[in-house]
């Protein structure tokens, strides 16, 4: 059974084909979008049950989404940093993503 301090630590993202990823909130925090829906004082649902749903992100784009937010966490004072492998096939939804989840790095 979760903790109050693992509830506060870990965040669920939920694809909409109900895929469910479990990701420190600080790299959650990356995303400006994800950030404002866990912050309590905003009144979102999302900050009480700490999970977020996302009905326009499959599984496959979200999994990859929660790999960046853990390499850009990752590397986030790092010089030089190599890209990361991303299947050509993902780019344009990637890119949706990004643009939805807003200020990712």
């Amino acid at each position: 059974m979760a903790t109050q301090e693992d509830l506060s630590t870990y965040v669920t993202l939920v694809s909409s084909d109900n895929f469910s990823y479990v990701i420190r909130r600080s790299a959650a925090n990356i995303s400006e979008a994800i950030r404002r829906m866990l912050d309590p004082a905003n009144g979102f649902r999302e900050s009480q049950t700490n999970t977020c749903h996302f009905d326009n992100i499959n599984g496959m784009v979200l999994e990859k989404v929660c790999e960046y937010l853990y390499y850009n966490e990752k590397h986030k004072d790092a010089r030089d940093v190599p890209d990361m492998d991303i299947p050509p096939e993902l780019c344009l939804e990637l890119l949706m993503a990004a643009d939805y989840l807003g200020g990712m790095g």
